[in-house]
Protein backbone atom coordinates (compact mmCIF):
# COMPACT_ATOMS: atom_id res chain seq x y z
CA UNK A 1 0.00 0.00 0.00
CA UNK A 2 1.39 3.39 -0.92
CA UNK A 3 2.33 5.70 1.74
CA UNK A 4 0.27 8.28 0.93
CA UNK A 5 -2.93 5.76 0.82
CA UNK A 6 -1.45 4.33 3.72
CA UNK A 7 -1.84 7.89 5.77
CA UNK A 8 -5.61 8.55 4.59
CA UNK A 9 -6.85 5.34 5.74
CA UNK A 10 -5.11 5.77 9.44
CA UNK A 11 -6.25 9.28 9.56
CA UNK A 12 -10.42 7.87 8.45
CA UNK A 13 -9.66 5.22 10.84
CA UNK A 14 -8.63 7.91 13.52
CA UNK A 15 -11.38 10.19 12.52
CA UNK A 16 -13.75 6.80 12.57
CA UNK A 17 -12.69 6.32 16.25
CA UNK A 18 -12.68 9.88 17.38
CA UNK A 19 -16.42 10.43 16.15
CA UNK A 20 -17.12 7.44 19.58
CA UNK A 21 -15.40 9.05 21.84
CA UNK A 22 -16.83 12.54 21.15
CA UNK A 23 -20.61 10.87 21.58
CA UNK A 24 -18.75 9.52 24.64
CA UNK A 25 -17.37 12.85 26.19
CA UNK A 26 -20.91 14.50 25.47
CA UNK A 27 -22.82 11.27 26.82
CA UNK A 28 -20.75 11.81 30.09
CA UNK A 29 -21.78 15.59 30.18
CA UNK A 30 -25.52 15.08 30.12
CA UNK A 31 -25.41 12.85 32.53
CA UNK A 32 -23.06 14.89 35.12
CA UNK A 33 -25.80 17.66 34.22
CA UNK A 34 -28.13 15.43 35.24
CA UNK A 35 -26.87 14.16 38.68
CA UNK A 36 -26.27 18.05 39.74
CA UNK A 37 -29.37 19.13 38.60
CA UNK A 38 -31.35 16.14 40.97
CA UNK A 39 -28.92 16.93 43.77
CA UNK A 40 -29.70 20.43 43.85
CA UNK A 41 -33.60 20.28 43.25
CA UNK A 42 -34.20 17.14 45.39
CA UNK A 43 -31.19 16.47 47.64
CA UNK A 44 -30.24 13.15 46.50
CA UNK A 45 -28.35 11.52 43.82
CA UNK A 46 -29.77 8.48 41.79
CA UNK A 47 -26.58 7.88 40.19
CA UNK A 48 -23.55 6.30 41.92
CA UNK A 49 -21.33 6.23 39.69
CA UNK A 50 -20.50 5.75 35.50
CA UNK A 51 -18.14 4.07 33.64
CA UNK A 52 -17.59 4.35 29.50
CA UNK A 53 -15.81 1.59 27.28
CA UNK A 54 -14.47 2.18 24.00
CA UNK A 55 -13.92 -0.77 21.36
CA UNK A 56 -10.36 -1.26 20.25
CA UNK A 57 -9.81 -1.56 16.50
CA UNK A 58 -8.80 -4.83 17.34
CA UNK A 59 -11.78 -6.24 19.39
CA UNK A 60 -14.23 -3.98 16.69
CA UNK A 61 -12.67 -6.51 13.98
CA UNK A 62 -12.89 -9.56 15.83
CA UNK A 63 -17.01 -8.97 16.23
CA UNK A 64 -17.33 -7.86 12.65
CA UNK A 65 -15.46 -11.18 11.58
CA UNK A 66 -17.70 -13.27 14.14
CA UNK A 67 -20.63 -11.26 12.25
CA UNK A 68 -19.57 -12.48 8.85
CA UNK A 69 -19.60 -8.78 7.56
CA UNK A 70 -18.02 -6.76 5.36
CA UNK A 71 -14.58 -5.38 6.27
CA UNK A 72 -15.71 -1.52 5.95
CA UNK A 73 -16.30 1.66 8.30
CA UNK A 74 -19.71 1.83 6.96
CA UNK A 75 -20.43 -1.82 7.22
CA UNK A 76 -19.02 -1.73 10.92
CA UNK A 77 -21.30 1.93 12.07
CA UNK A 78 -24.41 -0.51 10.29
CA UNK A 79 -23.37 -3.55 11.93
CA UNK A 80 -22.09 -2.76 15.62
CA UNK A 81 -24.09 -0.79 17.74
CA UNK A 82 -21.77 -1.04 21.38
CA UNK A 83 -18.78 0.26 20.45
CA UNK A 84 -19.12 3.21 22.20
CA UNK A 85 -20.61 1.95 25.63
CA UNK A 86 -21.66 3.85 29.17
CA UNK A 87 -22.98 1.88 32.16
CA UNK A 88 -24.83 4.11 34.87
CA UNK A 89 -24.95 2.38 38.07
CA UNK A 90 -27.45 3.36 40.68
CA UNK A 91 -29.02 2.55 44.08
CA UNK A 92 -32.49 1.21 43.56
CA UNK A 93 -34.29 -0.16 40.67
CA UNK A 94 -36.65 2.93 40.33
CA UNK A 95 -33.64 5.10 40.07
CA UNK A 96 -33.13 3.16 36.33
CA UNK A 97 -36.48 3.90 35.23
CA UNK A 98 -35.83 7.42 36.29
CA UNK A 99 -32.63 8.13 34.47
CA UNK A 100 -34.48 6.16 31.66
CA UNK A 101 -37.15 8.56 31.18
CA UNK A 102 -35.12 11.47 31.25
CA UNK A 103 -33.12 10.19 28.96
CA UNK A 104 -36.16 10.10 26.79
CA UNK A 105 -36.89 13.21 27.33
CA UNK A 106 -34.05 15.01 25.91
CA UNK A 107 -34.40 16.09 22.17
CA UNK A 108 -31.68 15.58 20.38
CA UNK A 109 -31.24 11.89 22.01
CA UNK A 110 -33.13 9.33 19.74
CA UNK A 111 -33.73 6.23 21.48
CA UNK A 112 -33.50 3.26 18.56
CA UNK A 113 -33.86 0.09 21.06
CA UNK A 114 -34.96 -0.94 24.73
CA UNK A 115 -34.19 -4.10 26.22
CA UNK A 116 -35.50 -4.47 29.73
CA UNK A 117 -33.64 -7.30 31.19
CA UNK A 118 -35.32 -6.31 34.57
CA UNK A 119 -38.57 -7.16 33.65
CA UNK A 120 -37.62 -9.79 31.30
CA UNK A 121 -34.58 -11.40 32.95
CA UNK A 122 -32.05 -12.96 30.68
CA UNK A 123 -31.79 -17.46 31.24
CA UNK A 124 -29.20 -16.77 33.20
CA UNK A 125 -29.81 -14.46 35.82
CA UNK A 126 -28.42 -11.24 34.21
CA UNK A 127 -30.61 -8.28 34.72
CA UNK A 128 -30.25 -4.41 33.13
CA UNK A 129 -32.06 -2.17 31.03
CA UNK A 130 -30.06 -1.75 27.96
CA UNK A 131 -30.76 1.52 25.55
CA UNK A 132 -29.28 2.24 21.98
CA UNK A 133 -29.27 5.91 22.16
CA UNK A 134 -28.23 7.87 18.89
CA UNK A 135 -26.66 11.48 19.98
CA UNK A 136 -25.48 14.02 17.54
CA UNK A 137 -21.47 14.77 17.32
CA UNK A 138 -20.16 17.81 15.70
CA UNK A 139 -17.46 17.49 13.71
CA UNK A 140 -15.61 20.03 12.09
CA UNK A 141 -17.05 19.85 8.46
CA UNK A 142 -20.13 17.93 9.14
CA UNK A 143 -22.91 16.64 11.64
CA UNK A 144 -22.81 13.01 12.65
CA UNK A 145 -24.97 10.65 14.42
CA UNK A 146 -23.55 8.29 16.86
CA UNK A 147 -24.67 5.13 18.63
CA UNK A 148 -23.75 4.47 22.02
CA UNK A 149 -24.88 1.54 24.05
CA UNK A 150 -26.25 2.52 27.87
CA UNK A 151 -26.20 0.18 30.39
CA UNK A 152 -28.38 0.91 33.62
CA UNK A 153 -28.33 -1.38 36.35
CA UNK A 154 -28.24 -1.09 40.66
CA UNK A 155 -25.05 -1.97 42.39
CA UNK A 156 -26.48 -5.31 43.29
CA UNK A 157 -26.78 -6.17 39.07
CA UNK A 158 -23.62 -3.99 38.55
CA UNK A 159 -21.67 -6.99 41.37
CA UNK A 160 -23.33 -9.63 40.05
CA UNK A 161 -22.44 -9.03 36.18
CA UNK A 162 -18.96 -8.66 36.72
CA UNK A 163 -18.80 -12.06 39.25
CA UNK A 164 -20.52 -13.68 36.10
CA UNK A 165 -18.29 -12.27 33.44
CA UNK A 166 -14.91 -13.12 35.63
CA UNK A 167 -16.14 -16.86 36.10
CA UNK A 168 -17.13 -16.97 32.65
CA UNK A 169 -13.15 -15.07 31.44
CA UNK A 170 -11.94 -18.06 34.06
CA UNK A 171 -13.19 -20.94 32.53
CA UNK A 172 -13.66 -20.31 28.92
CA UNK A 173 -17.04 -19.46 28.97
CA UNK A 174 -16.96 -23.26 29.47
CA UNK A 175 -19.07 -22.83 33.18
CA UNK A 176 -19.77 -26.27 35.27
CA UNK A 177 -23.11 -26.80 35.76
CA UNK A 178 -23.06 -26.45 39.20
CA UNK A 179 -21.68 -23.16 39.20
CA UNK A 180 -24.38 -21.97 36.41
CA UNK A 181 -26.95 -22.85 39.03
CA UNK A 182 -25.55 -21.10 41.76
CA UNK A 183 -25.21 -17.89 39.52
CA UNK A 184 -28.78 -18.15 39.17
CA UNK A 185 -29.30 -18.47 42.46
CA UNK A 186 -27.01 -15.56 43.03
CA UNK A 187 -29.29 -13.93 40.70
CA UNK A 188 -32.12 -14.35 42.36
CA UNK A 189 -30.94 -13.39 45.63
CA UNK A 190 -29.40 -9.69 44.38
CA UNK A 191 -32.94 -9.42 42.78
CA UNK A 192 -34.56 -9.74 46.09
CA UNK A 193 -31.99 -7.32 48.03
CA UNK A 194 -33.08 -4.68 45.41
CA UNK A 195 -36.57 -4.91 46.12
CA UNK A 196 -35.40 -4.90 49.89
CA UNK A 197 -33.61 -2.11 49.76
CA UNK A 198 -36.34 -0.47 47.84
CA UNK A 199 -38.97 -0.50 50.54
CA UNK A 200 -36.41 0.25 53.03
CA UNK A 201 -35.73 3.34 51.30
CA UNK A 202 -39.20 4.35 50.81
CA UNK A 203 -40.06 3.89 54.16
CA UNK A 204 -36.95 6.42 55.31
CA UNK A 205 -38.07 8.73 53.02
CA UNK A 206 -41.68 8.64 54.06
CA UNK A 207 -40.51 9.40 58.07
CA UNK A 208 -37.99 12.28 56.68
CA UNK A 209 -41.18 13.67 55.14
CA UNK A 210 -43.02 13.42 58.22
CA UNK A 211 -40.91 14.94 59.89
CA UNK A 212 -39.90 17.89 58.04
CA UNK A 213 -43.91 18.63 58.15
CA UNK A 214 -43.79 18.22 61.50
CA UNK A 215 -40.43 20.79 61.85
CA UNK A 216 -42.10 23.08 59.45
CA UNK A 217 -45.29 23.26 61.56
CA UNK A 218 -43.47 24.71 64.32
CA UNK A 219 -41.91 27.35 62.91
CA UNK A 220 -43.89 31.09 62.18
CA UNK A 221 -43.16 33.50 59.75
CA UNK A 222 -43.08 37.17 60.97
CA UNK A 223 -42.03 40.53 58.98
CA UNK A 224 -39.74 38.05 56.81
CA UNK A 225 -37.85 36.77 60.68
CA UNK A 226 -38.85 32.57 61.61
CA UNK A 227 -39.48 31.70 64.53
CA UNK A 228 -39.43 28.30 66.19
CA UNK A 229 -42.63 27.70 68.62
CA UNK A 230 -40.61 26.47 71.99
CA UNK A 231 -41.85 22.93 72.73
CA UNK A 232 -43.69 24.07 76.25
CA UNK A 233 -45.78 26.46 74.18
CA UNK A 234 -46.55 23.58 71.81
CA UNK A 235 -47.61 21.48 74.57
CA UNK A 236 -50.12 24.58 76.00
CA UNK A 237 -52.00 24.85 72.16
CA UNK A 238 -52.37 20.89 72.60
CA UNK A 239 -53.64 20.86 75.93
CA UNK A 240 -55.71 23.79 75.43
CA UNK A 241 -57.07 22.18 72.25
CA UNK A 242 -57.93 19.16 73.69
CA UNK A 243 -59.48 21.42 76.97
CA UNK A 244 -62.03 22.91 74.74
CA UNK A 245 -62.90 19.34 73.11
Amino acid sequence: MPLDQLKRFKDEITRFMMMYKFALDSFETKIEILKEEFQFLHDYNPIEHTKTRLKSPESILNKISRKGCEISLKSIRDSIKDIAGLRITCSFVSDIYRISDMLHRQSDLKIVETKDYILHPKPNGYQSLHLLVEIPVYMSDRQESVCVEVQIRTIAMDFWASLEHKIFYKYNESVPPRLLQELKEAADSAAALDKRMERLHKEIEEIKESRSEAEAAQVISIRDERFTIPAALMELIDIGGNGKE
